[in-house]
C-alpha cells in the first residue's frame, strides 16, 4: 500500500486525475489551474453539493469504497435532474485520516469516474486534505437547463398529479439488512459470511443508487413540464410536505397507490416492520417526486417506471395520506435527519 504523504498534495491530485477526459463542450478548462472555467451561453446554471460523512452518512464495515464513490457522485446528479435539468461538472473534495492509502483514494475515485462516464459528467476540480474523524466526501455539482424548462418546488397547483419514478422503500430496506449482518458479523467469531441471497435488489438500492436521468429524458420527449419537482432522499412523506409548503396546497397521497419493490416488502415482513412506513420515511431513494397538469394525464400513464400516487388538493385540506380503507392519516415529516441528537 502507498502512503499519501509519499505524493504530497500536488502529487496525489495528479496520480488521481491524469486520467481524467474532458467530454462536454460547456467545460472550458478542468482541473489544473486555479479555477475551472465553463462557457453555459444562454443557458440557466444549476449548482448543488452534497457532503457525507464517515460514521454519519456511511458505515465502511459494509460500504465499498468504490460503490461510496459512485452514490457520492450520482446523488449530486440527482439533485440537478430534479430541477429538470441536466448534470455536466463536479468538484471533488476528500478529507482522510492517515489509516488511508493512495490505494484506497483510487477505490473511491474509481466510483466517481465510473458515475461521470455513465452520466456523461466531467470532473473539473476540487480538494484534499487531512482529517483527524475518519473519511469525508463533499462533491459540488454544476448543470444546465433552459430556463423556461426549470422546475421548482413551488409550482404545484390544485388537482394537479403526483408522480413519483420507479418504487420506494427499498433503500432503506437494504440499510437495515446490512446493519442486521453487521450485527451477526461483530458478534460472531470465525469466518461467518452474510446472508445476502434474494436480496440482491434492495441491497443495490442502498449501495449504487441512481439518478432518474431516464424520467427526465422520458418527461422531455413526451411534452410534459411538471409543475414542481424534487428527489426523494428523505421520505416520501418530508419531500411532498416541501412541495405542498412551498406551492401553498393541500395533497391526497393514496397508500395502495404508492409502489414498493417485493424484494423490500418481504424485507419488512422478516425484520417486523411496515413497508408503507419505509416507503414513506425511509429516504435514500432518489427517485423523482413531480406534480403536473391533470391535462398531461394520458402523457403520464404511458410513461415507463411512472406511477401516479395522489392528487394536489386546496392548502385547508391538508396533507394527508389515504389508507387503504379510506382514512385520512396526516403526513408527517419523519426522514432521516442528521443533526439529531
Amino acid at each position: 500500500m502507498t502512503q499519501i504523504s509519499e505524493f504530497g498534495e500536488f502529487g496525489l491530485i495528479y496520480h488521481l486525475t491524469k486520467k481524467i477526459k474532458l467530454t462536454n463542450s460547456s467545460t472550458v478548462k478542468g482541473i489544473g489551474d486555479d479555477a475551472a472555467v465553463l462557457d453555459y451561453n444562454d443557458k440557466q446554471v444549476l449548482i448543488t453539493t452534497d457532503l457525507l460523512l464517515e460514521g454519519v452518512h456511511f458505515d465502511l464495515v459494509y460500504v465499498p469504497l468504490k460503490h461510496l464513490g459512485y452514490k457520492a457522485a450520482v446523488v449530486n446528479f440527482s439533485d440537478i435532474y430534479a430541477m429538470n435539468g441536466h448534470p455536466k461538472q463536479i468538484t471533488v473534495s476528500l478529507g482522510v485520516s492517515n489509516r488511508f492509502t493512495v490505494e484506497h483514494l483510487e477505490e473511491i475515485y474509481s466510483g466517481i469516474l465510473l458515475a461521470c462516464k455513465n452520466y456523461g459528467v466531467d470532473v473539473v476540480g476540487g480538494d484534499t486534505t487531512a482529517s483527524l474523524t475518519g473519511l469525508t466526501i463533499s462533491i459540488t455539482c454544476i448543470g444546465e437547463a433552459e430556463k423556461e424548462k426549470i422546475v421548482y418546488r413551488n409550482g404545484a397547483k390544485g388537482n394537479d398529479l403526483i408522480c413519483v419514478s420507479g418504487n420506494l422503500g427499498s433503500a432503506y430496506m437494504g440499510l437495515q439488512l446490512l446493519e442486521r449482518e453487521k450485527l451477526v458479523f461483530e458478534g460472531q467469531t470465525g469466518n461467518i459470511q452474510p446472508d445476502f441471497a434474494g436480496k440482491e435488489y434492495i441491497l443495490e438500492r442502498q449501495l449504487k443508487p441512481e439518478a432518474r436521468k431516464d424520467i427526465i429524458e422520458q418527461l422531455a420527449k413526451k411534452g410534459i413540464q411538471p409543475t414542481s419537482m424534487m428527489d426523494i432522499s428523505d421520505g416520501l412523506s418530508s419531500e411532498l410536505i416541501h412541495i405542498c409548503k412551498q406551492s401553498n396546497v393541500g395533497c391526497r397521497v393514496y397508500e395502495d397507490k404508492i409502489p414498493i419493490h417485493i424484494q423490500a416488502a418481504q424485507m419488512a415482513e422478516e425484520l417486523n416492520m411496515n413497508i408503507v412506513t419505509a416507503a414513506l420515511n425511509g429516504g435514500e431513494d432518489y427517485e423523482l417526486l413531480f406534480t403536473c397538469s391533470i391535462d398531461d394525464y394520458e402523457k403520464i400513464i404511458g410513461l415507463k417506471n411512472v406511477g401516479i400516487v395522489g392528487h394536489i388538493t386546496k392548502s385547508e385540506l391538508g396533507m394527508n395520506l389515504i389508507g387503504r380503507n379510506g382514512e385520512e392519516i396526516p403526513l408527517k415529516a419523519q426522514g432521516w435527519n442528521s443533526l439529531k441528537g
